[in-house]
């Protein structure tokens, strides 16, 4: 049984319009930019860049967890962290680092949001030197200088006020808009692939129907009889 064949089959429990509201939005989803948070300690915050990262079509969200628990608040996330792939890093010691060697072995670069030597603007930023991570550090003391040191490069956004910096959704959400309308005007390959879009299709089906697995065992029993 493949994971098409199921597809076709959860389908008749949702209505056409649902599905073609998943095919919609799969052709509008990247990992080509992703989301990592170091420590993020406030519920609304965490769910405010959970959603922006839903609606601005970034479907990986990568959670440190050294000092902070990360914990999401429905009031604000309105649902959106049950759409997105959301991987956490809290076996160890040092999240941060494992964090980095994973994105790093997925083909990421790791891009610092905070003023730092050698860093870039928005408007500046390269977008075709390869996959970005785009790291976020805690609402009272920014990043870790672990989290800082190792990065691969830096990103600020120009200010002009009193204030130093500006709250992580809201940083989180201006990076995002910005790169995102970027990257879809872009002759760079940001969608995902097939196996990806199938393979997520299946799971918000699944998210979707009530008794999934109880119908996905039906489905295999009948599907081993043929």
């Amino acid at each position: 049984m493949d994971k098409q064949q199921l597809i076709e089959y959860f389908q008749q429990f949702v209505s056409e319009r649902r599905a073609r509201l998943f095919d919609r939005i799969l052709d509008h989803r990247t990992r080509y930019v992703t989301v990592v948070m170091e420590d993020i300690f406030q519920p609304q915050n965490a769910s405010a860049v959970l959603r922006t990262c839903d609606c601005f079509g970034v479907q990986d969200v990568h959670i440190i967890e050294n000092r902070n628990s990360y914990t999401v608040n429905p009031d604000v996330a309105l649902g959106s962290d049950k759409w997105l792939t959301l991987v956490k890093y809290s076996r160890t010691d040092d999240n941060t680092s494992e964090a980095y060697s994973e994105l790093r072995r997925l083909g990421y670069r790791i891009v610092a949001t905070n003023p730092h030597k050698g860093d870039v603007t928005l408007e500046d930023f390269d977008l075709t030197k390869g996959k970005t991570a785009f790291v976020f550090g805690t609402e009272l003391k920014g990043l870790s200088s672990k989290a800082t040191n190792e990065a691969d490069e830096y990103l600020r956004i120009p200010m002009f006020g009193f204030t130093e910096s500006f709250n992580v959704s809201v940083s989180a959400a201006l990076i995002l808009h910005y790169i995102t309308n970027r990257l879809r005007s872009s002759p760079i390959d940001w969608k995902l692939n097939p196996e990806e879009i199938i393979s997520l299709k299946l799971e918000w089906l699944r998210k979707s129907i009530k008794n999934a697995d109880l119908l996905e065992k039906q489905f295999q029993v009948t599907w081993r009889k043929r």
